[in-house]
This record gives structure tokens, C-alpha cells and sequence, in this order.
């Protein structure tokens, strides 16, 4: 178990109680900087908060997941989007990967654990970004 780990993350969900359950789960893992938004409006109005890493439930009230997916890569196309989704429809998770979003977890028994997968497939990417393009960043806003 990490001790505190510096990765912003959003949870997204309409369900108060999947919420709480991936709030405990991640905090398990050592991840403190968390934040939890009903609704994808909400997720929304705080991405100035710059996260890391997005999970995002599909089906939500006010706008889809995938709807919300658009205006967060819009936002910043660097932000992690992750997938949570109660239905396993092949036609919903082909959208969201074509939409951006870095991957899919099909809500039931494994949700948590595909999660610390996912995870750790993220840090592995974000590792080999820094180390393939360590100034790219320092690059970038030097030419703004």
C-alpha cells in the first residue's frame, strides 16, 4: 500500500453508494487527493481543478457519460478517463474508447479490482511518457 500518492482522481457516479465504495477502495490503495461528483455537470464545473485521472459512470441522469467524455477531452486531452459502466454493451465501450477515454470496467464482482489494474497501467504509461519526453512539458509552454 503506497502512502500518499500525489494523482488527482475524480469519481463520477450517480450512485452515492458505487461513490463511497470506490472512495474507501482507493483510499485503500494510498490515493488521498480525491474528489466525488454526482453528476457529470458537476465533474464539469471542477476540471480547473486539473485531475489526473477521470472515472466516469455512463449511465448518469442529466448527460451521458459520453457526452460528458467529449467535453472533458475538449477540456484538456490529457486527463485519463476511465469507464464505469452497470451495462456491458460493446457499443457503448467501442464509443468511449473512440471518445478518448483510456479504458472501460464493466461495474459487478471485478469493478475494483480492474480499477487497481487500471491504475497501474496509467502510472506505467505516465512513467514511460516521462521518461521518453522528460522536458517535453517545460517545452511546450516555453514556446506559449
Amino acid at each position: 500500500m503506497e502512502t500518499s500518492n500525489p494523482v488527482k482522481i475524480f469519481l463520477v457516479d450517480d450512485d452515492a453508494f458505487c461513490l463511497h465504495v470506490y472512495q474507501q477502495h482507493l483510499t485503500k490503495l494510498g490515493y488521498s487527493n480525491l474528489s466525488l461528483f454526482e453528476s457529470g455537470a458537476d465533474c464539469l464545473h471542477h476540471l480547473t481543478e486539473n485531475p489526473d485521472i477521470i472515472f466516469l459512470d455512463h449511465g448518469m441522469r442529466e448527460l451521458t457519460g459520453i457526452d460528458v467524455l467529449k467535453k472533458i477531452k475538449r477540456f484538456n486531452p490529457d486527463i485519463y478517463v476511465v469507464f464505469l459502466s452497470g451495462q456491458e454493451h460493446i457499443e457503448t465501450a467501442v464509443s468511449a474508447l473512440k471518445y478518448g477515454a483510456f479504458d472501460y470496467i464493466v461495474k459487478g464482482e471485478l469493478d475494483l479490482e480492474n480499477m487497481t489494474k487500471v491504475l497501474a497501467k496509467i502510472a506505467e504509461v505516465r512513467e514511460m511518457l516521462r521518461k521518453n519526453n522528460p522536458n517535453s512539458f517545460r517545452r511546450f509552454f516555453s514556446l506559449i
